[in-house]
């Protein structure tokens, strides 16, 4: 029996819903309008098999087809590395220009293998007019939804009217809006400033307070509501939190609904079947939790490459740990099914 569920994992469809390329460090500088550049953000020069460039297909996609291949994956989808940290700037024009920039190569960088790399392109929100328009001319070069930022401008929560033409023109365009943690102005954006001790409040409870933050605004002022079509992706933000949060959000939500009622019409736990997805790696507790935990429609398995904390080369050993447990139907979801479902995805084989 262990013989036949090993070659069973061996032959398992698996999609990366959360892996990421590494931009080239020049790419803002050389790419945005000449009157930005003095003002563009500039990195020190990829040394492979250092930090985040671990591997050279995170800006090589020739390479990246060869790496995932060691991997026995079928397709990933792609978010940004360096551009994450981008969705903090408080320059409206120099964060636009720099995101399109950033699409203009991720859509270059996908056209070597179109079924296999989904690119997600970067979403400034800041003017909405312009954020659609992105949208549109990205979901048209083929790229897929967007990632905009996890943690608004102080000025522009998601409960605001300000996001209305964005999300209504996402729904019309069947277009996933992700969330990536370390993105926007939380508190990723003054990192400098968590030295010791303080880097684990961020990595875990802080983390969390963005993504809960998030979630919460979306479901109790009503936007999941208004518009019903609109899916959203929680990114890396992992999931073995997410059944005690939803169970609470239940419980007090129907506990005062009656004396305080939010201008929502269900429970939140129905948002969460209905518009929210997840993306998660290495998450051993969020895995067992699939078990019997309804989210397994929404939960979607990622292995974070090329960053080094990346189940790569050992994603069917991280699998097996986490996941052997579920039973096919179950495991099939969570590891292609669900981000084909989203992304509307022929499932390469």
């Amino acid at each position: 029996m262990a013989e036949e569920k090993s070659i069973s994992m061996n032959q398992q469809i698996i999609i990366s819903a959360d892996s990421h390329v590494m931009e080239p460090p020049d790419l803002w500088v050389t790419r945005v309008p000449p009157p930005l550049r003095d003002s563009a953000p500039s990195f020190p020069p990829h040394k492979v098999g250092e930090g985040f460039q671990a591997h050279p297909g995170g800006h090589d996609p020739h390479e990246r087809i060869k790496e995932m291949e060691v991997d026995g994956l079928s397709a990933e989808v792609l978010y940004p590395t360096l551009g994450l940290d981008l969705f903090g700037l408080d320059d409206a024009a120099l964060q636009e220009a720099c995101f399109r920039a950033y699409n203009d190569w991720l859509i270059e960088y996908c056209q070597v293998a179109p079924k296999r790399l989904l690119g997600i392109p970067s979403i400034s929100v800041y003017n909405i007019d312009h954020a659609v328009k992105e949208l549109e001319r990205c979901t048209k070069a083929g790229l897929k939804g967007a990632v905009i930022w996890q943690v608004p401008h102080a000025e522009l929560p998601f409960y605001s009217e300000h996001y209305n033409r964005f999300w209504a023109a996402a729904e019309d365009l069947d277009a996933p809006v992700s969330l990536h943690i370390l993105t926007g102005h939380g508190y990723n954006k003054n990192k400098e400033k968590r030295q010791g001790v303080e880097h684990y409040r961020g990595s875990v409870n802080l983390k969390l307070l963005d993504i809960a933050n998030a979630l919460f605004e979306l479901m109790f002022y009503g936007v999941f509501d208004r518009y019903p079509g609109l899916k959203i992706v929680t990114v890396e933000n992992e999931v073995g939190w997410m059944p005690f949060m939803f169970q609470q959000w239940n419980y007090y939500y129907r506990r005062f609904r009656g004396v305080n009622p939010p201008p929502m019409k269900r429970d939140p736990g129905e948002y969460l079947q209905r518009q929210i997805y997840a993306a998660f790696f290495n998450d051993a507790v969020g895995g067992h939790n699939l078990q019997w935990w309804s989210g397994v429609d929404n939960c979607m398995w990622s292995n974070d490459f090329p960053h080094p904390n990346s189940t790569w080369p050992n994603s069917r050993k991280v699998i097996e740990r986490d996941l052997g447990h579920l039973a096919e139907e179950k495991r099939n979801k969570v590891l292609y099914a669900n981000v084909a479902r989203l992304y509307n995805m022929e499932v390469p084989v």
